[in-house]
């Protein structure tokens, strides 16, 4: 358990030092919110879908917790160049332990991040309901774990810096669009249905959006068993693709 503390204190230290990256994370979610809150807002209550910014700022949360997940993964690269991965591996400590602590570590992190934004949707108009608020959080949370899951096995078979953004948001940025964050998933074409039913983003976005303002299109019950059940996967198939690293 030392060794999980240690790695978790460690990564919450580089981020709370790192003003600049606090801050550049951001950039991408408020464009997202202020552009399409604002500039589909009309269109969005014209077809009877109510107010866009109650329906959009989930998805923009849901966004900024996947992305700082998903990319503490290029911290393992980081580590491989410099050598501290190195000397974190030689250690006599279970590798499973050091995943664990760095995901979870690399999971506050994107939780807090996610926390910061919904501050800001609240200045914008944004209204959650409190009643369930506690549940939209873990679900935050859950989602957090499964994308540093994700981008931990990544990161762990790479050791090209520069690849590393491009693979994830050749695969991020599908899961993003198709997940329902932005537009509702009722109503799709067939083909489209399909893929965001298989899009295991889609419920986690669905359950903090649900828990947040009752606006969900599953039942809430399915979105919590879904995104536990990927998170657990993508923890277990990273701690094997870590295991696998050489020293």
């Amino acid at each position: 358990m030392n060794t999980i503390y240690i790695l978790w204190l460690r990564q919450l230290k580089r981020y709370f030092r790192s003003k600049s990256r606090i801050f550049a994370s951001l950039a991408q979610p408020l464009l997202f919110l202020f552009a399409f809150g604002y500039g589909f807002s009309s269109i969005f209550a014209r077809a009877g879908g109510g107010n866009y910014i109650n329906f959009l700022a989930p998805g923009i949360i849901s966004m900024s917790v996947m992305f700082t997940a998903v990319f503490s993964g290029i911290e393992i690269i980081w580590d491989k160049q410099f050598g501290f991965l190195k000397e974190t591996l030689v250690a006599p400590v279970s590798r499973f332990n050091i995943m664990l602590g760095r995901t979870i570590g690399g999971s506050t992190v994107a939780f807090i991040q996610g926390l910061i934004v919904l501050l800001i949707t609240l200045l914008v108009g944004f209204r959650p309901s409190l009643s369930l608020l506690f549940f939209a959080l873990v679900f935050m949370f859950l989602l957090a774990l499964f994308f540093t899951a994700l981008g931990t096995a990544i990161a762990s078979k790479l050791d090209d810096m520069q690849g590393f953004p491009l693979i994830m948001n050749f695969l991020v940025m599908p899961l993003f669009f198709l997940s329902g964050a932005l537009f509702p998933v009722a109503g799709l074409p067939k083909i489209f249905s399909y893929i965001v039913k298989l899009n295991p983003l889609t419920y986690a976005v669905d359950g903090i959006r649900g828990t947040m303002n009752g606006m969900h299109a599953f039942s809430l019950t399915l979105d919590f068993f879904v995104v536990v059940i990927v998170a657990v996967v993508c923890i277990w198939i990273g701690s094997l693709l870590f295991r696998s690293i050489e020293a």
